[in-house]
């Protein structure tokens, strides 16, 4: 089985970089890993055009279709996102605006395969869960829309750069656990 680990982040060796790497050493066992990083590839915003409504297919022709393609290689997908004001990071937003071809909002669609499963870690340099809550719910709802079913999250606070994710690596593993 493969998972697919997203970075979230615009910030490619931050403190959600460590948690991506992490689960994916703690993954690597039981999965075939793959790990990118949302700012490694290149796509526009969603243009509201809405001609993939009728058509199951953007008009752009970008990086979407080769992150669509990762998701559609693997069976689990992790999407780990910091806090930016409190949601995710306009990056990650903009993909999932750009997703709107393959969501269940309107038909036709296209579709991933069914049976995907996914999971979702927030984290946040704050000292309460609530901003974690809203970019799980963010999350929740993409894999909802996409028919990824939704398995589990982890909410990581007061996590401000890499130092502050060590001290956090056994809960970390233990979410990995449930995976």
């Amino acid at each position: 089985m493969k998972a697919l680990i997203i970075n979230c982040s615009p910030v490619k060796t931050g403190a959600t970089a460590e948690i991506v790497n992490i689960i994916s050493d703690e993954l690597s066992d039981k999965y075939t890993i793959k790990s990118i990083c949302i700012d490694d590839y290149k796509f526009s915003f969603c243009r509201g055009c809405r001609s993939c409504h009728n058509t199951a297919k953007c008009v752009m022709n970008d990086d979407i279709n080769t992150i669509i393609n990762e998701f559609e290689q693997a069976d689990i997908i992790i999407c780990v996102s910091p806090s930016y004001w409190a949601d995710i990071p306009g990056q990650f937003k903009a993909f999932i605006d750009r997703c709107t071809p393959w969501c269940n909002t309107h038909r036709p669609h296209a579709a991933l395969s069914s049976g995907k499963k996914g999971y979702a870690v927030a984290l946040r340099t704050g000292s309460g869960m609530y901003e974690c809550e809203k970019i799980i719910r963010s999350i929740e709802h993409f894999y909802g829309h996409m028919e990824i079913e939704c398995c589990g999250s982890l909410g990581l606070f007061s996590v401000e750069n890499k130092n502050d994710v060590r001290p956090r690596t056994a809960e970390i593993i233990d979410f990995c656990g449930k995976i």
